[in-house]
């Protein structure tokens, strides 16, 4: 008796959109923050949590099912980025004692997402210039921010103006991934190419 295999085609949709729009959405809304047109408020932090941090794991765990082991990593770790990042900021406000990390902490957490985010990066070279061009900005934001929050300690003006630099780098950020996910959405509902991904 000879063994019968069995192939499993994978009728699912495409998840990289809603992880896009998760991450450019809410990386936009943060950055506008940074960039100095409103103070940090619960729209931010509910779009960490829910849309940047929830739908973009979800998102994560839908390319894992697709065998998708880029996006299933990125979109899952810059969910979670987004959920720590608001545990960061709201944990320091419950009370508890030595919980609000220092300048210098806080450089350190954002310069460690640039470096798994410039390992991404080397993955993207093998994917369209708007991914590229995601990612390679991403690189960017992560190690503006981590400088300024580094220069905050000793020269605050200079750190504040590397901040608010970084702030107007991630609306780009943000709206490199606004776009690759319309693009992909259109282009697939019109069976050609509406958007370029280059």
């Amino acid at each position: 008796m000879e063994d019968a295999s069995v192939t499993i085609k994978d009728t699912t949709s495409n998840p990289a959109p809603l992880g896009l729009l998760g991450f450019g959405m809410t990386t936009v809304l943060l950055n506008l923050h940074n960039a100095g047109f409103y103070s940090l408020d619960a729209m931010i932090l509910s779009m960490g949590i829910f849309y940047g941090g929830i739908a973009q794991a979800i998102a994560g765990v839908m390319e894992w099912k697709k065998n998708n082991m880029f996006g299933a990593t990125a979109f899952t770790s810059y969910g979670f980025f987004w959920l720590t990042l608001v545990g960061i900021i709201l944990i320091p406000n419950m009370g508890l004692p030595g919980m609000k990390p220092s300048d210098a902490s806080f450089g350190a957490y954002l310069f460690m997402w640039g470096v798994f985010t410039a390992a991404m990066f080397i993955g993207t070279l093998r994917a369209n210039k708007a991914i590229q061009l995601v990612f390679g900005s991403l690189v960017i934001l992560f190690f503006l921010l981590a400088a300024g929050h580094w220069t905050l300690g000793s020269n605050p003006a200079v750190g504040n103006a590397i901040i608010k630099i970084a702030g107007y780098e991630g609306i780009v950020c943000g709206a490199s991934a606004i776009y690759a996910a319309v693009a992909q959405i259109l282009n697939e509902v019109y069976k050609k190419t509406v958007l370029p991904l280059g």
